[in-house]
């Protein structure tokens, strides 16, 4: 991919003659406006003397070459970080955005009781899984539409948008009617018709590292959805499949500063599903935040040790609680900050 930088006295009409000159040539434009000034990515095949008659054009300044594989993602591409809004709820700011509830929805009253106690507590967004892939077809594997309709319920209940996994292309605009942000787990991320299929909803996507991907594969999933058009990606960091048997996945805690040196992506982490374990949710939560974590998603049930799906690594209500508590402070010193809840006005 070529960047072609605009200087910043470029005018509309400049932009547009460049647009229409890189359509005509067979690209695919990617616009970006950042600091006063505006960058259009390149993505398509062409002649290094097609890109070059670009500099001739007016209000251009420079032509820029993107060498990593992931382009729209790239640092190079945009140099400054990109937030991404969940509602009005920014990921990649200032504020450390928490997303909480249980692993599966099992019923209307567990989901209001949870998301209730999840707001008050602090937690921005809800989380619940509709739509469950287990790796035992044996397993409990959501309650489908009816899930959905739960999570609608609770969103106007408490006012927070939710999040919840989409697990084919076919169910992807199914699912974007009831959530906020469409999440594709680890076992989708290298399923790249479901990564174009949330591309072409333009929702906010949460993207969970796979079991056994590299950074520059999990990069190039979030690529599959960029270049489909949505900008709107946050990044997750939940563990990758290790030899140790006392936790349930490696957590990269380098991956939270790599990624956000290495893309403009706002980035998360899922403490519950890297450890496994109730009792390691809450310090290694508050290490990725330290590590400079943009958000985290956790697990929280209001009786994990009965749930459905989970409940060995999902938190009580006095549990996440407490982890909130903690988070205070501690964002605080790593000049962050976590959104007071009414009770802490």
């Amino acid at each position: 991919m070529t960047v072609v930088t605009m200087k910043r006295s470029a005018s509309i009409k400049d932009i547009g003659a460049v647009l229409r000159t890189v359509e005509s040539l067979g690209f695919t434009p990617h616009v970006q406006h950042e600091d006063g000034a505006t960058r259009i990515g390149l993505i398509g095949e062409g002649s290094p003397d097609q890109i070059r008659q670009l500099l001739s054009l007016p209000g251009v300044a420079g032509l820029e070459p993107v060498a990593t594989p992931y382009k729209l993602g790239s640092r190079n591409f945009r140099k400054a970080g990109t937030e991404v809004y969940v509602g009005d709820i920014p990921f990649g700011g200032e504020e450390v955005v928490v997303i909480a509830g249980p692993c599966a929805v099992e019923s209307r009253e567990q989901m209001m009781i949870t998301a209730r106690a999840v707001a008050g507590s602090g937690g921005l967004i809800l989380r619940g899984g509709a739509f469950k892939p287990r790796t035992s077809p044996y397993s409990f594997r959501g309650l489908g539409r009816e899930g959905l309709e739960i999570l609608a319920e609770t969103r106007k209940e408490t006012g927070c948008p939710v999040v919840t996994e989409v697990l084919t292309p076919a169910d992807a605009e199914l699912v974007a009617q009831y959530a906020d942000m469409l999440q594709i787990g680890a076992r989708n991320m290298q399923n790249y018709s479901l990564l174009e299929a949330v591309g072409r909803i333009r929702k906010p996507v949460l993207l969970k590292r796979g079991l056994m991907a590299t950074i520059e594969e999990f990069l190039l999933a979030a690529e599959y959805i960029l270049a489909a058009g949505n900008p709107n990606i946050i990044l997750c960091e939940r563990g990758v499949r290790g030899f140790e048997q006392y936790t349930r996945n490696a957590l990269d805690i380098a991956a939270v500063p790599l990624l956000k040196k290495l893309s403009h992506l706002p980035v998360i982490v899922d403490p519950s599903h890297a450890t496994g374990r109730r009792d390691l949710v809450i310090p290694v939560a508050l290490a990725a935040v330290a590590a400079g974590a943009d958000g985290l998603i956790v697990e929280v049930h209001h009786d994990p040790d009965h749930a459905m799906s989970d409940g060995a690594q999902s938190l009580n209500l006095e549990q996440f609680d407490d982890m909130m508590s903690r988070l205070i402070p501690l964002s605080k010193a790593v000049d962050r900050r976590i959104r007071p809840t009414s009770q802490q006005n």
